[in-house]
């Protein structure tokens, strides 16, 4: 490959790939028989390239493939390793322990890629790969893995051209894998990096949400969540431990609705939209549900939880947090001299570092896991009790908005008639007896909702006295 800005250097066995592919590549243009092609976006065009066989075992795994860029920090001596020298055994034994480890939890085994084995052990492989003419594997990285896995000897591959940089390798890859045949998407972080990624290359953001099939919006809303994930690592750093972006993988959903409810508050009041989300982005660390991270409003740490909290949780950790800080996606400063604020911010600081220190293990000391433990615990115990009354108050608040929300839908299903009326009457199709029928339902619904509010409202308004006039009158 030619070299680029960000190049990993030629792998040792370079030289020998490439001239088995051009072995098997001449093999193939003289061959009488069907010949496989691959198309792949080259350049912003099309390209056709060849497939032909090659030994799997000869080839290299990419090492900045973004199928496993957040899943690399599991384990930090063996990714730095992998900066300094991709090529290496163990390096590339690294890159296979994650091709075939689960996104969310690099230590345990993923189901998909165990799949995956199954399909191609009993159908083999159905789709190609794609490699440098250098043996680097630009798509079909977890294929490689599970084949290898599996003792199959050889797999089939397209071939890229002999010009391919390491730019061309990224953009192959990004357009391949977002194809909607992929047997395998990318995880939810490794989205979000790879969207910053292209972004911070230079390309608009609407292009690309375009290549990943989301509207611009959409992609927006991702670029404020990996800011805010990356803000949540940043404050979780103690002297032994830090929190992962991917320790946040299974919290898509959460962390789309506090967007959602970030911007919606901010319209009104920038200080409640932060309060807001740092009681969201509290319960997340701590792995409550989407149900009851609903519950949470700006009011939630006032009203239900600052007397419950002990006085060790209300007081701001020991490490202080950088004097100005940037909202998410909008990079304005943050007003975190208001008191409520810093208090939120700093009750979610606690539970970071805690929570770093948990997921730590072995790595640090006993006693220090105890009380991070100890800390955690407590303090989701103490926000469980505070959702209790927050969840009563709020299917009180749900039960007070029922009514006249339903009469709201009433009027709009009215209004609609009205349209669809006029729309009947025009081609001279209304069925004026049904029509008749439906009057009378509403009109005894009429009389129904007076006496209703008759009994419930001590004091009425101006509409519920005209209800009251009406049914009055048409009764007299």
């Amino acid at each position: 490959m030619s070299k680029d800005l960000g190049d990993f250097g030629r792998p040792p066995l370079a030289v020998e790939n490439q001239d088995l592919v051009e072995q098997r590549l001449l093999e193939a243009a003289a061959g009488t028989g069907l010949q496989e092609t691959l198309t792949v976006e080259w350049r912003t065009k099309p390209l056709v390239v060849q497939v032909i066989d090659v030994p799997v075992e000869s080839l290299y795994y990419n090492p900045g493939t973004h199928r496993i860029r957040a899943q690399r920090s599991f384990d930090p001596v063996r990714d730095r390793l992998l900066d300094e020298d991709p090529w290496s055994e163990e390096s590339q034994d690294y890159l296979q322990y994650l091709l075939q480890a689960e996104p969310s939890d690099p230590a345990k085994r993923d189901k998909d890629f165990e799949e995956l084995k199954t399909s191609l052990k009993d159908f083999n492989q159905n789709e190609a790969g794609l490699i440098t003419r250098d043996g680097v594997l630009v798509n079909g990285n977890t294929r490689a893995a599970a084949l290898r896995e599996l003792g199959v000897p050889n797999i089939r591959v397209g071939v890229l051209p002999e010009s391919c940089t390491w730019a061309d390798v990224n953009k192959v890859e990004l357009s391949l894998q977002l194809r909607h045949d992929t047997r395998r998407p990318y995880s939810y972080i490794n989205r979000l990096l790879t969207i910053d990624e292209q972004v911070g290359a230079g390309r608009p953001l609407r292009d690309v949400a375009r290549d990943f099939r989301i509207r611009k919006e959409t992609a927006e809303q991702d670029l404020w969540v990996l800011a805010c994930l990356r803000d949540l690592r940043d404050r979780s750093i103690t002297a032994e431990a830090e929190l992962r972006l991917l320790d946040f993988e299974d919290a898509q959903e959460k962390l789309r609705e506090v967007h959602r409810a970030y911007g919606k508050e901010s319209k009104a009041n920038k200080e409640k939209a932060e309060l807001l989300k740092e009681n969201r982005l509290a319960a997340i660390v701590m792995d409550f549900s989407k149900t009851d991270v609903r519950l949470i409003e700006a009011d939630f740490r006032t009203r239900y939880l600052e007397h419950r909290l002990p006085e060790e949780l209300k007081a701001a950790p020991a490490a202080t947090a950088p004097a100005e800080r940037r909202i998410p996606g909008i990079n304005r400063p943050v007003r975190a001299e208001v008191p409520q604020v810093a208090a939120a911010r700093a009750f979610t600081d606690t539970l970071l570092r805690a929570k770093a220190v948990i997921r730590a293990g072995d790595k640090v000391p006993a006693a220090e896991a105890e009380k991070a433990a100890a800390v955690f615990t407590q303090a989701h115990r103490t926000v469980e009790d505070a959702l209790e009354p927050a969840g009563k108050d709020a299917r009180v608040r749900k039960r007070k908005q029922a009514a006249p929300d339903r009469l709201n839908d009433a009027c709009m299903d009215i209004e609609q008639c009205i349209t669809d009326m006029a729309l009947a009457q025009a081609s001279r199709s209304l069925d004026e007896e049904a029509l008749d029928e439906a009057v009378l339902k509403l009109k005894a619904s009429m009389r129904k909702l007076a006496l209703a509010a008759a009994q419930s409202i001590e004091v009425p308004g101006d509409g519920v006295a005209w209800l009251l006039d009406a049914v009055r009158q048409e009764e007299a």
